[in-house]
């Protein structure tokens, strides 16, 4: 009897099915039947439930510089590598591949976190050649994903953002940024932070198979309203938008701006490295009838291709399709109000820390 190859199934929680081959592997491994009708029994009364890992690392410094002309701010800083909100479109999976580690499963249940990232933030800051720009927390992997909620890495960060009155800004999924009001607020006051939440749709089915661990579509508008209310400078972004997926932007839009939400941006799915195999992969599991129409779609806004690298075009993508979605969104944004005053962080409040997490005067 030959063997079989067994279907992949959705796994609860989380967003890949499978610990999929990173691009560096020579060997590829798929779960073939031996007969013995194990993997069957398997699938059928369900897989027990992956825990999530962490591993903790010393990293060298905290500030990563960005040179790429489509993204508005300079520096960037990311806690924590992996993310356990296990968004199956998110563009930072195949940075697993350089840890040898897989961009499916590993990229949500193997996390590594970096623990000295408040010491080297402060290092960072208190080199003589620092100059102060925009800088953003959570552009790669979400900082307030649910390991923040014990290991506070983030919450350390923004505090030695605070001795040094350096201007933020963040992007997350989460409700825990609520957490750490205290700190955030009364730097919003002085023009020293601002918040961006991402919904990505307001269906909670939706958003539980494309976001398994992220928090709820209706919890993140409250958090919208919370921050709002604090004084918090907040915005969403409505991204990615995915063709015949998440088609109710103008709904997230008018949710968002009745929340307190004064500032919005979107961004096309990108599907980079190992993100496009999985997300076909998901589309199979989740939406087998529509999956080729919706990448038929993608590659229509990407000069057919699954991705294109093009800095005019990675984010907002090319063509008819993407033209309807920006219409779409500026339409939407103008008849609301999104985006008609920027904000404007103070880069000129900025104090040197000292060694010891005390500020320099001179």
């Amino acid at each position: 009897m030959p063997d079989i190859l067994i279907p992949v199934h959705a796994i609860k929680g989380r967003g890949a099915a499978t610990r999929f081959a990173h691009r560096f592997e020579k060997d590829t491994r798929s779960d073939w039947d031996d007969g013995w009708g194990t993997l069957e029994a398997d699938a059928a009364d369900g897989r027990p439930a992956l825990e999530t890992t962490v591993r903790f690392e010393d990293a060298r410094s905290a500030i990563t510089r960005n040179d790429s002309p489509d993204i508005f701010f300079d520096y960037s800083l990311n806690p924590y590598r992996g993310c356990e909100h296990g968004c199956i479109y998110c563009y930072a999976r195949p940075t697993h591949s350089y840890l040898n580690l897989s961009p499916g499963l590993d990229f949500e249940t193997r996390l590594i976190a970096k623990r000295n990232i408040a010491e080297m933030l402060r290092m960072d800051l208190g080199k003589r050649s620092y100059v102060p720009k925009l800088l953003n927390i959570g552009s790669g992997t979400d900082c307030y994903q649910p390991i923040e909620r014990e290991l506070r890495l983030t919450r350390a960060v923004i505090a030695v953002l605070q001795q040094a009155r350096h201007p933020f800004s963040l992007v997350t999924k989460s409700s825990g940024v609520e957490r750490d009001l205290d700190l955030i607020a009364p730097m919003a006051a002085e023009r020293l932070a601002a918040v961006y939440v991402t919904i990505t749709t307001l269906d909670p089915e939706l958003a539980r198979t494309l976001e398994p661990r992220a928090a709820a579509p209706h919890r993140r508008l409250r958090t919208i309203r919370t921050l709002a209310e604090a004084g918090v400078p907040v915005g969403v972004s409505v991204a990615p938008q995915i063709p015949f997926v998440n088609d109710d932007m103008e709904k997230v839009l008018e949710a968002a701006w009745q929340a307190g939400a004064r500032s919005a941006f979107y961004t096309v799915i990108r599907l980079p490295w190992e993100v496009a195999p999985l997300f076909r992969q998901w589309l199979e599991i989740h939406y087998p009838q529509r999956a080729e129409r919706i990448m038929a779609r993608i590659h229509e806004m990407r000069g057919g291709k699954d991705y294109d690298s093009d800095f005019a075009s990675r984010m907002k993508g090319s063509g008819l399709w993407a033209d309807l979605i920006k219409q779409r969104f500026e339409k939407t944004c103008h008849r609301l109000g999104f985006n008609r005053q920027r904000v404007e962080l103070d880069l000129g409040r900025f104090v040197p820390p000292s060694a010891s997490g005390q500020a320099r005067l001179f």
